[in-house]
């Protein structure tokens, strides 16, 4: 076995190993730019290829030999912003590599949010009432001006630093970003009203100001601006905090992976039964697996039988029957008998994690979608802060005085302050996402509707999604001269005592259908084959047919043979009835296709979408499937890496995808896919994977979902060429000295009205799959 290489200190100083990976958690980063930024400095280290990720805040690295994650992390830090390698959490149970969950709440990820929610609250309720003395001239008493400046000036320091600090750091690195322009706009509207009032009578205490479409011409002292400070404060920290919440999310589909696996195990040493954590488990160790409970780690059975419930692997609700020999995967379920297992895999090594490692790879090589307000603030800034600089310098040199100068360039700045710009996005974003809980679809954050915008091909996974995701029963084959309802009845009565999956479809279809069961005597259950007990009197066995041939000698007669041939061809489960020697009869039982998913699958089809079925269950019953809802095509037998590699499979061909799914199995291909979309009656890791949460089990809402994430994508275009046209018009106002400012903050508030009042045309939007009948 290979030794593990030595973890890096504090500093990260160990010497990277060829093809060696590290991952840096980065701090300081405030928009798409900062991400790009980062990026391309560590990318100018000789054989360093780095990928940094804004809304997971992380960057993976690959080192060439002789460089070390301290270099790594210098370069970040030299670009202007943090970095360090991340600590890994305690563990207790999932892992023994640091990979593990901890008991204790992340704290420190809600420290960023928390902070900005704070600042959000406070700075809104210092502001309100300075925008409603500067907007209400009837509102100012006496001394209002200097009231104004006591609650505004913590708004425009305190409440604003966030955006301060990034801008200082940017400059201080030869770089302008949308936190520069909003830095500058508060500073200089706060700095010209403390001037006003300090220096001119505009602080004097009956001071009113009035309300002009034009700036005066005698320098327009008497007007302050700390309402414009305080209110774009406001704005852009509430968009700011909602940001702040969807990147905290962003780890959440690891964690709910990670705490899928078991906490403790009961290990077999010097044939003493201990309970330790998970992380205390090593190769070779035996440990006890007991009905109902998960499986520790991944290992090969030494001891016993039952059947394993692998859906989260495979998806499927037919538990897996296993013996000594078979392999085992961690945190599956034992859902029979007892098992003892031996340990081949721990830790970072298992299955699990491997899963985990998926999915976050995934999530990591989806390329961060950079807000069309931050492309376009790389252009816009700069040239809003040459455009203020020389309309200053031309009012000066065409002879005005220095005040009326002034107000102009102040007058570009608060114009250009992308309030509207910074509201596009959030308005809309929670408007859109609002509309579609109304109508069960969940939207993450608005790299999903850049997502949804280009999909043309929609890959279904099967069970969960396209079928019910429960064995139900859906035939009975009666051998001749015996009563269908009575080989229904005595099956159930044996089956109502297994735990079996199966079993358990067979007892509720008999109660549903004769209602209370007889009484079983002396039941026996042989796992994997079937179960026997005495029903009225008579000793009945049910279970695969080919057990109670050559248990029994109760061979199925040509006819039931037939039925069961026929069931078999469609991927469905037989379950053989036999008494007093004879076969009675053959119940079918099947995962049943939802009623809604034909019409689902057509209206997809109708849309011009391709349509994919994904399943790790046999090629016969994905066939069926296939055939019963209409897709285009059926891909059967794939466990979690085949459905990833069939969803890059399809990327690499040009195809833009969108998948469906519900269970942990499919969660590395829904972080894969462009668009991930999980039911939400699914596992939690799918859902967190996933880019859309269908909230019913309805596939038709897949169509509704496409339709509302284009809609509130093509608003947000809108709101952002309104915004950025509303800047590029008023701009020259403001630099010919027509335009207040004053006037200019109004402008500001009512073009961000104009944004929030274009976003709820989205509450309008009519979703159709409940109108429209399933039947196509």
């Amino acid at each position: 076995m290979t030794a593990p290489s030595p973890a890096p200190d504090t500093t990260g100083g160990v010497a990277a190993s060829p093809a060696d990976r590290v991952e840096l958690a980065i701090g300081g980063m405030t928009c798409a730019s900062c991400a790009a930024r980062i990026e391309k400095k560590l990318n100018r280290m000789p054989g360093v290829h780095a990928a940094v990720n804004y809304a997971t805040e992380k960057a993976v690295v690959e080192l060439p030999p002789g460089t070390t994650a301290a270099d790594a992390v210098a370069t970040v830090e030299a670009t202007g912003y943090t970095a360090r390698l991340p600590e890994p959490p305690a563990p207790v149970g999932t892992t023994g590599d640091g990979t593990g969950v901890t008991d204790a709440p992340d704290r420190t990820e809600d420290a960023p949010a928390a902070s900005l929610r704070r600042r959000l609250l406070v700075s809104a309720a210092l502001a309100l009432p300075v925008l409603l003395l500067a907007m209400v001239p009837a509102l100012q008493f006496p001394g209002w001006q200097w009231a104004s400046l006591v609650l505004a000036a913590p708004v425009a320091v305190w409440g604003a630093w966030p955006f301060h600090r990034a801008a200082w750091r940017n400059a201080r690195h030869g770089a302008a970003t949308m936190d520069t322009l909003i830095s500058l706009g508060v500073t200089a509207a706060l700095a010209w009203s403390l001037y006003a009032l300090l220096l001119t009578p505009a602080g004097d205490p009956g001071m009113r100001m009035p309300f002009r479409l034009l700036p005066s011409r005698d320098g327009g002292a008497p007007e302050i601006y700390l309402e414009v400070a305080s209110a774009v404060t406001v704005f852009l920290l509430a968009g700011r905090y909602a940001e702040a919440r969807a990147r905290k999310r962003s780890g959440a589909a690891l964690r709910a992976l990670l705490d899928m696996g078991a906490k403790d195990v009961a290990v077999l040493r010097q044939g003493v039964e201990q309970r330790v954590p998970v992380s205390q488990l090593q190769v070779g160790d035996r440990f006890l697996v007991r009905p109902g409970e998960k499986v520790a780690t991944d290992g090969r059975v030494v001891e016993g039988s039952s059947a394993v419930d692998a859906s989260m692997l495979t998806g499927e609700p037919v538990p897996v029957e296993i013996g000594p020999g078979d392999s085992v995967v961690g945190a599956t379920i034992n859902a029979g008998g007892r098992l003892v297992v031996t340990a081949t895999r721990v830790g970072a090594d298992t299955q699990l994690a491997q899963m985990a490692r998926m999915v976050e790879e995934a999530q990591s090589g989806k390329a961060p979608v950079q807000r069309l307000a931050d492309r376009v603030s790389a252009v816009f800034v700069p040239v809003v802060l040459g455009i203020a600089l020389l309309t200053l310098a031309g009012w000066l040199v065409l002879g005005a005085g220095a005040e009326a100068a002034f107000t102009a360039a102040v007058a570009v700045l608060i114009i250009a302050c992308p309030c509207a710009l910074g509201l596009a996005t959030p308005t809309a974003l929670l408007v859109g996402t609002g509309r579609g809980a109304q109508l069960g679809i969940l939207i993450k954050g608005p790299q999903v509707l850049e997502s949804s915008r280009r999909i043309d091909t929609v890959v279904l996974d099967k069970t969960g999604t396209v079928t019910t995701g429960r064995m139900q029963l859906v035939a009975v084959h009666a051998a001749a001269g015996a009563d269908p309802g009575d080989v229904l009845r005595t099956a159930g009565a044996v089956e109502d005592l297994s735990e079996h999956p199966v079993a358990a479809a067979v007892a509720a279809a008999a109660r549903a259908a004769t209602g209370p069961l007889p009484a079983v005597a002396d039941f026996t259950a042989a796992p994997g084959r079937g179960v026997t007990g005495v029903v009225d009197g008579r000793a009945v066995a049910a279970g695969r047919p080919g057990w109670l041939a050559d248990r029994w000698g109760a061979p199925a007669g040509d006819d039931l043979r037939a039925a069961a041939d026929a069931a078999e061809r469609l991927g469905h489960t037989v379950v053989a009835v036999g008494w007093d020697g004879r076969c009675r009869g053959l119940l079918e039982v099947s995962d049943t296709v939802k009623p809604s998913s034909a019409d689902a699958v057509a209206r997809l089809r109708r849309a011009g979408l391709r349509t994919v079925l994904l399943t790790g269950d046999n090629e016969r019953a994905a066939a069926a499937v296939g055939r019963e809802v209409g897709v285009d095509e059926v891909v059967a037998g794939v466990l979690p890496e085949g459905k990833l590699d069939r969803v890059r499979d399809l990327q690499r061909q040009g195809r833009v995808v969108a998948m469906v799914g519900d269970g942990v199995n499919d969660a590395a291909a829904l972080a894969a896919a462009d668009l991930g979309v999980a039911m939400g009656q699914g596992t939690d890791v799918a859902i967190q994977a996933s880019d859309l949460t269908l909230v019913r089990g309805d596939l038709r809402a897949v169509v509704d979902a496409l339709r509302l994430s284009r809609r509130t994508l093509a608003t947000i275009k809108g709101n952002l060429f309104w915004a950025f046209g509303y800047n590029v018009a008023a701009i020259p106002l403001a630099v010919a000295g027509l335009l207040n400012p004053l006037v200019a903050g109004l402008a500001m508030a009512l073009s961000s009205v104009f944004v929030v009042t274009n976003s709820l045309r989205l509450r309008g939007f009519r979703g159709t799959s409940t109108a429209v009948p399933s039947a196509g």
